[in-house]
């Protein structure tokens, strides 16, 4: 016979009790601070912020020390917290051509204006263990060049002066803010985009990688990666003008892929982009790809099947709070859900049995 169990609520106390003793580990090891993390562990800091739709670093962090290092538990805690905060104006759009940055290449051009800058990268790095970080000892000091300050042009204008690449189009309305909406099909790009923005990592990274592989008949060059800062202006209508309330970092990408053309439109290249908050290229190329693939219909190509093209099947899936939700929910009590299976099982092994019974008599 199965029984709920008894004392639930003693037994939840004493594990958020044990959930606390095991985020702090042992005593004697002094504890992480909230600036540290910051400070060192900015990538899982730049992720949390960016699937969790909060710029905000410290709060990052302390969502990433609560949740012992489950990304996943810090973008919940972070968009939780995010749905108390009252909304008292709107941004305008940051201009990216104005970005100080601090790493920008390109694979389709060689030399560019302003130069390629390599910027704080795994890239060339050998993928060994560096022992020496076991050790605490002094940081190495960087021979760099400080981030360029004045505006650096996106490298893709140098097709768009040749015409070889699809010109940039501006939508006229507002698109609707994905964190104040639900998502709803059929979804334009710019709702697209945003669901790809604070789309799971690892979700979108694959989905690009199946472009790569041939699903979705894209092949895509990084026409730019750039990352730094960008000022966030909001207008005050007090004042008749526009101010600056602070910097964010972001990382953007541009694909550059090939199109042959339609009945309606010439053989040119066209875009895939992506926009990051925090320094997260792999995130941002991903988004370009996966935006590429999606723009099939309106580029007037062939769906090929590919799951990278399928709007449905991306957008829902993507949001990693939305889908652990519905996969940890099946951990929760279900005695009355499985005690029906159970009985019906039972039922349906009698009926053979007496089925099977009936035709050995015969």
């Amino acid at each position: 016979m199965y029984v709920a169990t008894k004392g639930g609520e003693r037994a939840i106390e004493a594990a958020h009790q044990w959930l606390a003793e095991a985020r702090r580990g042992d005593p004697a090891v002094p504890e992480l601070s909230i600036a540290q993390i910051s400070e060192q562990m900015t990538l899982a800091v730049n992720r949390v912020m960016a699937e969790g739709s909060l710029y905000d670093p410290d709060l990052a962090a302390l969502a990433i020390k609560q949740a012992r290092g489950d990304l996943i538990e810090a973008i919940f805690l972070i968009r939780a917290y995010r749905t108390t905060l009252p909304r008292f104006g709107g941004a305008l759009p940051v201009e990216t051509d104005e970005m100080a940055v601090t790493r920008r290449i390109s694979a389709t051009f060689k030399d560019v204006p302003g130069g390629q800058v390599l910027g704080p990268t795994f890239d060339y790095t050998h993928r060994l263990l560096d022992f020496a970080l076991m050790a605490d000892g002094d940081a190495p000091q960087a021979t760099r060049k400080p981030a360029e300050t004045q505006p650096v042009p996106h490298i893709l204008q140098l097709l768009d002066r040749d015409g070889l690449m699809e010109p940039l189009t501006q939508g006229e309305a507002t698109p609707p803010d994905l964190t104040r909406e639900p998502l709803e099909m059929p979804a334009d790009r710019p709702l697209r985009l945003q669901a790809l923005a604070r789309g799971d990592e690892g979700f979108v990274l694959s989905m690009a990688y199946s472009t790569q592989r041939g699903y979705g008949r894209t092949h895509a060059f990084v026409g730019e990666l750039r990352i730094g800062t960008c000022a966030v202006e909001m207008e005050i209508p007090e004042l008749g003008f526009a101010v600056e309330i602070g910097e964010i970092e972001l990382t953007e990408c541009e694909t550059v892929n090939q199109f042959t053309g339609s009945k309606t439109e010439p053989a040119q290249f066209t875009r895939g982009y992506g926009l990051v908050m925090g320094q997260s290229e792999r995130k941002a190329i991903s988004m370009s790809l996966v935006d590429r693939a999606l723009r099939w219909d309106e580029l007037g190509e062939e769906n090929t099947g590919a799951p990278a093209q399928d709007a449905e099947f991306v957008l829902y899936h993507c949001d990693n709070i939305q889908a652990t939700g519905f996969l940890e929910h099946i951990k929760l009590p279900h005695y009355v859900d499985f005690q029906s299976e159970l009985e019906l099982i039972r039922k349906l092994r009698r009926d053979a049995g007496a089925e099977t019974c009936k035709e050995a008599a015969e």
